[in-house]
Parts: structure tokens; sequence; C-alpha cells
């Protein structure tokens, strides 16, 4: 949990000066961005160990209308267990473990019940998620509704009007409340950044959601059109970097949306080494929201250390 190694991100009063002196110069970001798949490649027990890495910064998700318990008894059993003793055997490795479970309220009873003594979160999604236009008053009570019943970390959405408008005072309020009502719990906030309009609105949208006092600023739900991106990465890590140095906070980084394959999740870790350094290559600062990304990752480790590749559905996560 990132309580447990850093001091949490206390948020700050709204600096209007600030964030209107952010800006996103888009063809360099872009040109910066196209360059990183190639530049960055590891290899053998090197690309093993990171993918290992990448492993314990997933937050292994379900948020299908058709969820059940038995669903997300199974995603939990295989959030305790990502990778066969087998595999883990040959690597050399004890266990490891996801970085959390992230489920809808009505499945946070279940996961914790599968869960218990794992020492793994539950996160549960809110605000009305994936849109976030219910009444503002229902969005926090379903926070608070979250928290009550054990989950350790909410991730929310953002009213996307207040930054396509400009109201970052808005904003500002509304991520204060949401935080206000998360209590002891986390909170990552969802910017949806494919429907923000430009990698400005991206810059300030996450520096203000930083200032009120999230302690994750995420890229998507899952739900949108254009999810996690490489140029959207860059603009909200350094961002993250600005608050950090200012601020002396570190807040952690969820790319979240069309992130399945392995050589993908190696990409964005050697990009969040380069921008903001170790200290953010761990649960605690990082994750993936994905689900599909486990299974790639295991066909992968499997292929180091046998020379084959398996069937995808061997690897099945629920």
């Amino acid at each position: 949990m990132p309580q447990v190694v850093e001091p949490r991100n206390p948020g700050m009063d709204l600096d209007m000066d600030w964030v209107m002196r952010l800006q996103a110069n888009t063809s360099a970001i872009e040109r910066r961005a196209a360059t990183l798949p190639a530049r960055r490649s590891v290899k053998k027990a090197h690309q093993a160990a990171w993918l290992l890495r990448a492993i314990t910064c997933i937050d292994l998700t379900t948020l299908s209308g058709d969820d059940t318990e038995r669903r997300v008894e199974r995603l939990c059993a295989k959030a305790m267990h990502p990778v066969s003793d087998s595999l883990l055997s040959a690597l050399g490795v004890d266990d490891i473990k996801t970085g959390a479970v992230c489920v809808y309220h009505e499945m946070i009873p279940a996961a914790l019940r599968a869960l218990e003594g794992s020492g793994i979160p539950v996160a549960a999604v809110s605000t009305g998620f994936p849109a976030g236009l219910s009444p503002l008053h229902l969005r926090i009570a379903e926070i608070e509704e979250s928290v009550a019943a054990g989950a350790a970390e909410i991730d929310i959405v953002i009213s996307r009007r207040h930054v396509l408008t400009g109201n970052w005072q808005a904003l500002y309020d509304e991520m204060r409340a949401f935080r206000a009502a998360c209590g002891n719990a986390h909170v990552k906030a969802i910017l949806a950044t494919g429907e923000l309009g430009s990698l400005r609105n991206v810059a300030r949208a996450s520096m203000v959601c930083m200032m009120a006092g999230a302690d994750f600023i995420k890229t998507s739900t899952g739900k949108e059109s254009v999810n996690a991106t490489l140029p959207v990465t860059l603009v909200m890590i350094r961002a993250i970097r600005d608050y950090y140095e200012r601020s002396g906070y570190r807040v952690g980084y969820k790319p979240a949306g069309g992130i399945s394959k392995a050589k993908d999740a190696l990409t964005y870790l050697a990009l969040i080494k380069e921008e903001l350094g170790t200290a953010w290559l761990a649960p605690n600062l990082f994750r993936f929201g994905a689900s599909s990304l486990l299974n790639d990752i295991e066909r992968q480790l499997e292929h180091h250390v046998t020379g084959q590749y398996s069937a995808g559905y061997r690897h099945a996560t629920s």
C-alpha cells in the first residue's frame, strides 16, 4: 500500500498561476514517445526480471456487467498466484502477487473474502464510473459506501466537462470532496484522457488533481475509445515529477486500458524509470490497469524458461 512506504500526498491550495503556465508541445511529445519502443529493449534474464516486476504492479481487474462472485473469486486466486509454481521455481523466485484487485462496489465483499490474509488490497471503481455524470452527492456517497465495505483504494472519475470548459476551481473542489470521502483509503483520479481534448488539458487536469490530494493519477477507465498512450503517459508523469519537485510528495501513476502485451509493459516501465526514477518502479507508486496483460506476460516467461510459447488459454485470468 502507498501509505506504508510513502507519506501520503495531502494536496495544497489551488495555484492557478502554476496551472495556467502548464503547456504541452504535442509534436515534440509524440516524437519522443515514438522513439521509446525502439530505444529501450531488455533481453533474456533481464527481461524476465522486468516482467516479474510488471506483474507486481498490475491491478488485476474485472469490470463487466456480467461479473459474478465466482468470477471475482477466480480473479483473486489468480492475483495471489499469478504465475505457476513451476515457472517461479525455474526463475528462482519464491512468490509474487499482483498489486491489487479492482472490482465494482457490489463485488467488494467477495473480493475481500477471497483475498483474506494475502495482503492484496481491494480497489473499487466509484463516482458514477465510467462517465461520472451522476449527482455529486451520490458520487460522494458511493465512495463512502465502498470505503465502509472495506475497499482500501478507490478509483474515481473526474467530471470531464470541468476540464473542457477550463473550470479548474470546480475540478479542484470536486477532487477535494472525493479525497475527503475516501478517508484512509487511497484515491486514484481517473482523467479519461481520451476525452480531454488536448495534451495541455491532460497536463493541467493532472496537476489540479494532485493539488487536490490525489494519491494516484490514472489515464482512463478502459471504456473510452482512446485509453492509455505513451504521449499521454509522458505528459502525466512529467506533471508528477514537477509536483514532487515543488511539494516533496510522490504521487503514483496508473496507465489503464489497451495495455495487453508484455513488450508494451516493458516500454512503460522503461519510461517510468527514465522520467521518474526507480522509486516509482513499485506497486506503491505505479500500477497497470489491466487483466489480459498478465496472460501475455506469463506466455513470455514460459518462453524464456522453455523456449516455447504456450497457448493463451493455459493462462486464463478468470
